[in-house]
């Protein structure tokens, strides 16, 4: 289908990759990954015909045709969404066309027997054929469908295409290159301005797609869901795995410690070949030997190894100072600008630990509500009060844009930073990958995932006990957003974060709050629970939306009892197994803190009981009880919300 062939790409006489190949077959679902800067984008801008290579070659068979959506690209403004949308067909309309005058032509040809009529019937076959497969017959649906999958509402149809965002305009191209229906999908970070919903109806979409994707892509949930081939790009160098991103991980990881046995295997070679030709370079009766050797280091291929990757990252946000048991009281909330209503009604208490993720719709109040909780907007309805002693930190979408870009990156820390902290600047732009001469870069340099990282180790100077936190993983590569992840889950105080990113927000919070269709709602459990919830509704809101004919009642009425009556025992005996494994773990539970309230007893009085607090194994064993109790009560909480989940199944079939 598409054969990249010792492809190399060189600016000013650097290789940003050298003489790869790579081939991409029909329903191929390909993943490409690697570091920032590796050559991702590149690359699909080279398949696409968009950048010349070096050197190399790509090869595409004759009828491949190609549909690249970039991360960043000019939107049309001049017309109606779906106006616009239509645009897809062109190819469609013109074989409309052709159709109508090959069929008129035919129409008043009485030489049936000749050569002409006989191309005009196999021209006029090719073209209808064509004309099915590129969806000529169902296009106003499928536009509908398109447009309502990524998000787009059925009043928002006939609005002129400038009344939207900038994210939403790169939805309409996204919607229309998905019309097009292209052999190869080359897609640059599909999902930047998509929310959940819209990135699980695209990863159904590409998953049942006929034709080839090559995506790249920082959602790892989206790439799993998607891929079935993950394409690395490293140091110049390509390396394939026939796996989905996660085992990729996984492969790739063994690859590594190869990699790194024999990176040092080879440099004690080289060490010792050096030690050699140093000892005798002198010595007459030892030149043949040391010639040989030096010979065989100039010939030696040299083990690259990625030595970012090796370095064991670890940031940690300042303790939260103590604030009042409430962080926020949320009552009758709601926001409007002039006549546009973005949301009302939100009722709520945030307090203190809770972690919560706002999520919904670009252009549902997320962003809003979140400027209401730090006192950027006040509420045009009800009021948001916070509580005793909190303290704000608050990451914004374009908080990479508030720095001042002729700052150097060590700058920016500098004339914020005050006391003590400012020993450990250095420190802290180390944790977040700045090293070595990245210090002294001006922040205007920067790539938007640099700057995203800067900005988060701005705001990590100063304590704070509310975190509030709008897309902080926007343009940041994997290994970034599991160095925050991994530093959110350590931090103490409060969190409210908005993201549409599920893996980043998979065990980080535990209680979802939805802006949809004006409202809020709450969702007490994790993002998973909650996409099953909104699974549920949906269903029941398209079966609402679709009523059936008399006889299609009674057919449906019979199908529908005899799978009642099967998911009911299903359902029953799932309930059964899951009411017993909770009441295993609350027994382990109940053990546990007995364990704990021991141990408590035992630490209260240590002389009493013998314990030598001096021992380090002491502290150990009893903070090792309490994780596995937190565990343990992780644990509990999960499968209640399964068990709630089956439970209103089986309602929904009673």
């Amino acid at each position: 289908m598409i054969s990249v062939d010792n492809l190399t790409v060189s600016f000013g006489g650097w290789d940003l990759f050298k003489e790869i190949s790579l081939l991409v077959n029909p329903k191929d679902r390909i993943g490409l990954v690697g570091k920032n800067g590796a050559g991702k984008s590149t690359l699909l801008k080279v398949i696409a015909g968009l950048q010349p290579a070096t050197s190399g070659t790509v090869t595409k068979s004759g009828d491949v045709t190609i549909g690249y959506l970039p991360q960043q690209m000019k939107v049309a403004d001049t017309t109606s969404l779906v106006e616009e949308t239509a645009k897809a067909f062109i190819e469609v309309i013109a074989l409309e066309k052709e159709i109508a005058v090959l069929t008129e032509e035919i129409a008043v040809r009485t030489d049936y027997e000749s050569a002409e009529y006989e191309r005009l019937l196999h021209r006029l076959n090719d073209a209808t054929d064509h004309y099915h497969i590129l969806g000529g017959d169902n296009r106003e649906a499928d536009i509908e469908k398109t447009l309502l999958g990524l998000g787009f509402k059925r009043s928002d149809f006939n609005r002129a295409t400038s009344e939207f965002s900038g994210g939403w305009r790169m939805r309409i191209e996204l919607a229309k290159l998905l019309l097009r229906r292209p052999s190869v999908f080359l897609l640059d970070e599909p999902t930047n301005h998509l929310d959940i919903e819209s990135i699980q109806w695209l990863e159904g979409y590409l998953k049942d797609y006929n034709g080839a994707v090559v995506l790249i892509s920082h959602d790892r949930a989206f790439l799993d869901n998607v891929t079935n081939r993950t394409v690395e790009i490293m140091l110049g160098k390509l390396y394939d795995y026939r796996v989905p991103y996660s085992k990729y991980v996984e492969l790739r990881r063994e690859r590594r410690e190869q990699q790194m046995a024999a990176y040092e295997n080879q440099q004690r070679l080289i060490e010792k070949t050096e030690e050699f030709i140093e000892k005798f370079r002198y010595k007459p009766t030892k030149s043949n030997q040391v010639q040989s050797r030096i010979k065989q280091l100039e010939k030696l291929d040299r083990i690259e190894v990625d030595e970012e990757d090796l370095a064991a990252l670890s940031i940690k946000f300042p303790p939260a100072p103590r604030s009042g048991q409430v962080v926020a009281e949320v009552k009758g909330a709601g926001m409007s600008f002039g006549e546009k209503h973005v949301f009302s009604g939100a009722e709520f208490t945030i307090e203190k630990g809770d972690r919560i993720a706002l999520v919904g719709r670009n252009g549902e109040g997320k962003t809003t509500f979140a400027r209401m909780l730090i006192g950027q907007l006040q509420p045009t309805e009800g009021s948001i009060k916070v509580g005793v002693n909190v303290n704000i930190g608050y990451y914004a979408q374009n908080q990479d844009d508030l720095m001042n870009g002729e700052f150097t990156v060590y700058d920016t820390l500098d004339r914020v930073a005050v006391g003590d902290i400012r020993t450990r600047l250095r420190d802290i732009l180390g944790a977040f990958l700045f090293r070595g001469e990245d210090i002294d870069k001006k922040v205007k340099v920067l790539s938007g995932g640099e700057r995203s990282r800067l900005a988060m180790a701005r705001m990590m100077l100063e304590p704070h006990n509310l975190l509030v936190l709008d897309e902080p993983t926007n343009h940041m590569d994997m290994r970034s957003k599991d160095i925050l992840k991994n530093a959110l889950l350590k931090y103490d105080g409060t969190l409210v974060v908005v993201s549409h990113d599920r893996e980043f927000l998979d065990g980080l919070v535990n209680k979802i709050y939805e802006f949809r269709d004006g409202g809020v709602r709450e969702y007490l459990g994790d993002i998973w629970y909650f996409l099953e919830k909104r699974r549920v509704e949906s269903m029941r809101e398209i079966e609402a939306r679709e009523p059936l004919s008399a006889v299609q009642k009674v057919s449906a009425a019979a199908e529908k009892r005899k799978i009642d009556y099967q998911q009911k025992k299903e359902l029953e005996r799932n309930i059964r197994k899951t009411q017993n494994v909770i009441a295993a773990v609350e027994k382990k539970i109940e053990n546990m803190e007995t364990e704990v309230a021991e141990w408590n007893k035992r630490l209260a009085d240590p002389q009493a009981y013998g314990i030598d607090l001096s021992d380090t194994n002491v502290f150990s064993e009893y903070d090792n009880l309490k994780k596995s109790l937190a565990a343990e009560v992780h644990e509990w909480e999960k499968l209640g919300y399964e068990l709630e989940l089956l439970e209103d199944q089986l309602k929904e079939i009673l």
